[in-house]
């Protein structure tokens, strides 16, 4: 069984409340929540959460919502924690994390992360970008287009065995990566993060209704 599951918690306080704030004509978590529904793979996909107001939105849009402990809810609480109470209320073989952050997905994104993870035998999969930042003053002098960089996972889609969460652990030997374009790599901390990601799902919009 493939389970996604999609953390939302209601005491955010870089931008308060932003799981249900309101983007580009829907609350947040709904971009999410309408990528899982569309998913052939996933067996089933929940909303953890221990407020009340998200429970309400996310069951509006469609999610079966599962009630968060309080305890997992705070600035302290870890993914992995959360997504063991998951699996301890929905068993799985694997887990998709869907973050509610990550709005912007392509069409089949979530089945091409399921499929790359189970055709490598991988035991976790991560969407990202590679970086090539550097930090200023450092002695590094090489122009950027030839810097190697790294892969930086971006919070849009992670697939896992269950057998690891159990561990509490989120890697495992065979570690996949799989890179997006840039305009799904934009994950929401802040303000501004809200405004670049409506416009990006605005303008995918208008392109989808020519």
């Amino acid at each position: 069984m493939i389970l996604g599951v999609i953390p939302a918690r209601g005491g955010s306080k870089g931008v308060p409340r932003k799981n249900i704030k309101i983007v580009a004509g829907k609350p947040l978590i709904a971009w999410t929540i309408e990528a899982a529904k569309k998913s052939k793979l996933l067996s089933r996909f929940v909303v953890s959460t221990e407020d009340a107001e998200i429970r309400e939105i996310s069951k509006k849009y469609g999610a079966e919502v599962i009630k968060r402990p309080v305890e997992l809810a705070t600035d302290e609480a870890s993914a992995i924690s959360v997504l063991q109470h998951a699996l301890s209320v929905i068993e799985a073989d694997t887990v998709v994390l869907l973050q509610p952050t990550s709005p912007v997905r392509d069409k089949g994104l979530i089945d091409n992360c399921i499929k790359r993870f189970q055709e490598t035998g991988a035991d976790n999969l991560a969407t990202g970008f590679i970086c090539k930042a550097m930090e200023y003053g450092s002695c590094v002098h090489t122009r950027r287009q030839d810097l190697q960089g790294f892969f930086y996972d971006d919070g849009n889609v992670y697939v896992i065995k269950s057998e690891l969460i159990k561990k509490g652990k989120m890697f495992g030997d065979k570690v996949e990566r799989i890179l997006i374009s840039r305009a799904q790599n934009i994950e929401i901390d802040e303000e501004f993060d809200f405004w670049l990601n409506e416009q990006i799902l605005l303008k995918r919009k208008g392109l989808m209704n020519r």
